[in-house]
């Protein structure tokens, strides 16, 4: 009897764990989905005027929200198949191992000299570029359709692909670890309606798959020179280069060595705490 009832206890802690990781998914990959994001308020709304309705036994209000609630599903799942499919295919993307934390600390201070080496190169002659660097999510569809190069990364290499006249200037490039693994890549516009007006189409792209995807967007921009970075739907504009490149540091920095640096900084802490 016992032993029954620790089965069941394991068994329901086993299923509210596996709803807790579904809903967290859920959720990582909704709030960076302009879409989804309305669409949930959309459904919360809903239900709240059920409740309403239901309270206060409105019943024309109850039976029309019924169909709505009832047939609701087949049409969103009709209407948001795109996102649907964009989100199933990006659970299915998610590497183990990403290539930049395979990265030895050398290799990736050597990555993040040459891109910024680039960066304060097209930044003074006004170049534009888009440079994309994956991590935990892969690109590989994006890679595949564009031009494939799987070059080791240099500073002249990423200013000549973006050099004004050259073919694949117009597009973005996607970094892989310290690797150039495409150039002239095409990349989804943002749909975000809070966007500047002003901002070009490099910008909306370099947010749009930073919508998509975990990846680091770098931009610098044709008219103004100024540098911009998007990291998760999120665009850091008119960057100095101090700072974009304190950005990149971080942000390649893998979690393990960023735990091991919190977990320094509060041994620092507790020494200097002990001294006084």
């Amino acid at each position: 009897m016992l032993l029954n009832n620790i089965s069941i206890t394991i068994k329901a802690m086993i299923d509210i764990a596996f709803v807790w990781i579904l809903a967290y998914a859920v959720l990582k990959n909704l709030k960076n989905n302009v879409k989804m994001v309305f669409l949930l308020k959309g459904i919360i709304i809903l239900l709240i005027v059920k409740i309403i309705s239901d309270y206060f036994d409105l019943k024309t209000t109850g039976v029309i929200l019924e169909y709505i609630l009832t047939w609701g599903v087949l049409a969103l799942i009709i209407i948001f198949q795109p996102e649907i499919r964009n989100g199933l295919e990006q659970l299915g993307k998610k590497q183990i191992i990403t290539r930049h934390r395979s990265l030895t600390l050398d290799e990736r201070e050597k990555v993040v000299y040459e891109i910024m080496n680039s960066i304060d190169y097209m930044r003074k002659a006004k170049i534009g570029g888009l440079i994309v660097i994956e991590r935990e999510v892969s690109l590989s569809d994006y890679i595949e359709k564009s031009k494939t190069l799987d070059a080791d990364i240099s500073s002249e290499l990423l200013i000549s692909i973006f050099f004004p006249r050259n073919p694949l200037h117009d597009g973005g490039v996607i970094i892989q670890g310290n690797k150039i693994m495409s150039a002239g890549t095409v990349f989804p516009i943002s749909l975000n309606g809070k966007i500047n007006k002003k901002l070009g189409t490099r910008h909306r792209a370099a947010l749009g798959i930073s919508e998509e995807s975990d990846c680091i967007a770098i931009v610098v921009s044709e008219e103004t020179g100024k540098i911009s970075i998007a990291i998760e739907g999120v665009l850091n504009y008119n960057l100095s280069i101090d700072d974009a490149r304190m950005i990149l540091v971080e942000e390649l920095k893998p979690k393990k060595e960023l735990l091991l640096d919190e977990g320094q900084e509060d041994e620092r802490e507790d020494d200097n705490y002990e001294k006084e």
